[in-house]
């Protein structure tokens, strides 16, 4: 069996201003931090002789490609990112963006935020816009309910609140 793995699946090209500006800072630590410091140290370990079993120059160098290859990824990335930054007209339907809070059948609450798939969190409540959740929320309206299949079955929610300016 070889190594091929298929193309994944390119996710939606929108972004928040603060997902944007995450990828950016990461981008800059990577590339003005993080990748000074491993080149200065395969250096070093280049200069110590048989470098087949030097542990700092094989390691160095394969951080290296790693740091190179999100580089690359993040770069390519954020020239094709579109950020959403504008507050849609009707802020009474749910748009990218937007801070959704659910009830579930049981009157368990639940916010998420619909978000770009390069800086979604579920942790944080940050939902991807490509989520099946997302995508039956996206239009809706306050007081709509809605229908999620997910593994354990089908789940249904009623969106008691559609805001976008997160509060804090």
């Amino acid at each position: 069996m070889g190594r091929y793995r298929p193309p994944r699946r390119r996710g939606s090209a929108y972004i928040t201003p603060e997902g944007e500006q995450v990828l950016r800072a990461e981008l800059h630590q990577l590339w003005k931090v993080e990748r000074p410091v491993v080149t200065q140290t395969v250096h070093e370990a280049a200069k110590n002789g048989d470098r087949s079993e030097n542990g700092d120059y094989i390691y160095g160098k394969r951080r290296l490609r790693e740091i190179d290859s999100r580089v690359r990824f993040l770069n390519k990335r954020l020239d094709e990112l579109q950020v959403v930054s504008r507050t849609p007209d009707d802020t009474d339907k749910v748009f990218f963006g937007a801070w959704v809070t659910l009830e579930d059948d049981d009157g368990a609450e639940q916010t998420w935020r619909i978000v770009g798939p390069d800086e979604f969190d579920l942790a944080a409540g940050k939902l991807s816009m490509d989520s099946p959740m997302a995508r039956s929320l996206l239009g809706r309206r306050l007081d709509d309910e809605i229908t999620v299949r997910s593994p354990t079955g089908e789940r249904r929610f009623l969106i008691t609140e559609i805001r976008y300016a997160a509060t804090g």
